[in-house]
């Protein structure tokens, strides 16, 4: 088996462009036999977001949802076609047939839901608010006049959206690693990321002595699929357990992450 990575032109949209664009070109479903027929799995993944995904030396796609990924090309028996996406154009990308899935450290939320099938959780985030310890923050109202950045269309900025008072400066940002930047440079005072950021600037930038003020969330992530394609949803529900129940999941959550992956989350309520 092969694969590939297509970097194709980034559409800073949100979930209304979404809407527009699938208007315009309607998106057709892939089922698994398809996919099998034209010998060819098109996954799109995050690449600014390791060890989920990231782009290595010789710029080849690596981490655990390129391994996840990889994994199911595998078991269809075809070749696999990685594509580049951000927080913001992954619904668009699904959306008008660009991509035939999403393995891209997707939160499952109901509101996303109205708009893409979730597979079950494959991989789970803690989401928090992180600031320097020597900063006081223990709720809401004080992050008043306080500058905070975020991956646009993320979970963690939805999240301090609905919690975050008036006069809160909420900057967003591309991707997580320009919103990752933005704390290093000062730009922005407190950070909303997940506990794999929180690690990564802990080991690289001990400095900044960042540390979680609030958890906005447990997320689950699930690959995601048009609203048509219900079949092949179904067949990624049991490529998960299969790789749940064989070590697979397990074997590559500990060689990206070196911990255990311990016991996936269930599926969210998605009926709020």
């Amino acid at each position: 088996m092969t694969f590939s990575i297509t970097r194709r032109g980034g559409l800073a949209l949100g979930l209304g462009a979404a809407a527009l664009l699938a208007g315009g070109r309607v998106a057709r479903a892939a089922t698994p036999a398809e996919i099998k027929s034209r010998g060819k799995l098109i996954v799109g993944i995050l690449t600014d977001l390791p060890p989920f995904g990231s782009l290595d030396s010789n710029q080849k796609v690596v981490g655990y949802d390129a391994d996840v990924a990889a994994m199911m090309a595998k078991e269809l028996g075809v070749e696999l076609e990685l594509v580049s996406v951000t927080g913001p154009n992954r619904i668009p990308y699904l959306l008008t047939n660009k991509v035939d899935a999403l393995v891209a450290t997707f939160g499952i939320t109901a509101d996303r839901a109205k708009q893409v099938l979730f597979s079950n959780p494959y991989s789970a985030l803690d989401i928090y608010l992180l600031a320097p310890k020597t900063m006081n923050i223990k709720g809401p109202d004080d992050l008043k006049g306080m500058r905070i950045g975020v991956a646009r269309a993320s979970t963690q900025d939805t999240a301090i959206t609905a919690m975050a008072p008036r006069d809160a400066r909420i900057m967003r940002f591309d991707d997580d690693a320009t919103a990752v930047q933005s704390i290093i440079s000062g730009q922005v005072q407190i950070l909303g990321a997940n506990n794999v950021v929180l690690a990564q600037l802990t080991r690289t930038q001990p400095q900044l002595n960042l540390e979680p003020k609030i958890t906005l969330r447990r997320q689950a992530n699930g690959m995601a699929f048009r609203k048509a394609d219900t079949e092949l949803r179904d067949w990624a529900n049991g490529f998960i357990a299969k790789a749940v129940e064989s070590g697979a999941l397990a074997a590559s959550w500990e060689k990206w992450f070196g911990a255990p992956i311990g016991t996936l989350p269930p599926m969210p309520d998605l009926t709020a």
